[in-house]
């Protein structure tokens, strides 16, 4: 049986974590970037699909222009960051099933006539679930994250995955060492009873 993880551990993941608008001087390595992607990895995906393709922007070049795509107070985020992440998806992640889930036939599953929402849908679902671990990986590495959509989905496709045309952006996140100076007071968060139902 698995240990409950203790206080400090939800705090860091969960109760005290936050999503930075702005980050520290303090640079991010490319062996953090590997972590974070060994990390985020091993999280559930349907059949083992790992639909997300990330593009990690590092260089002032690629960050230029990813923040090209944006709407400007999120360009400026994505100019000042250390890192700017696209977290991408692609449409044809059913052909890498009989090496990801071999167990039985699951490329099947997705191809054939009629079934191009549904793969768009699986896409959509599990890269975003991706994103998620990407951000939970981030925290747990020490690391923060500023997630965001307000950008040009068709200008970052073109700039980003035109030798991909199957790839399609999901959506965006700054990362680094959070600037504690750049939040907001947390915004609220409702009970239980507002949201959930038992039955």
């Amino acid at each position: 049986m698995t240990a409950p993880l203790d206080d400090s551990a939800l705090d860091q993941l969960f109760r005290t974590a936050r999503t930075y608008n702005g980050y520290t001087d303090q640079s991010v390595s490319t062996e953090q970037l590997h972590a974070i992607w060994d990390l985020m990895k091993m999280g559930p995906t349907s059949a083992n699909m790992l639909p997300s393709r990330l593009v990690w922007c590092v260089s002032d070049e690629a960050k230029r222009k990813l923040a090209a795509c944006c709407m400007e107070a999120n360009a400026t985020k994505i100019l000042a960051a250390p890192v700017s992440v696209i977290i991408g998806m692609d449409l044809e992640f059913y052909e890498l099933l009989p090496e990801l889930f071999p167990h039985t036939d699951a490329r099947s599953w997705f191809i054939g006539e009629g079934k191009e929402q549904f793969r768009r849908d699986s896409a959509l679902r599990n890269s975003s679930l991706q994103g998620a671990y990407f951000i939970m990986a981030a925290r747990a590495l020490g690391l923060d994250t500023g997630p965001m959509s307000g950008f040009d989905n068709a200008a970052v496709d073109a700039a980003f995955f035109a030798d991909q045309p199957n790839v399609k952006s999901n959506f965006i996140s700054t990362l680094g060492y959070g600037d504690p100076s750049t939040i907001f007071d947390r915004s609220p968060r409702p009970g239980f009873d507002r949201f959930n139902t038992i039955g």
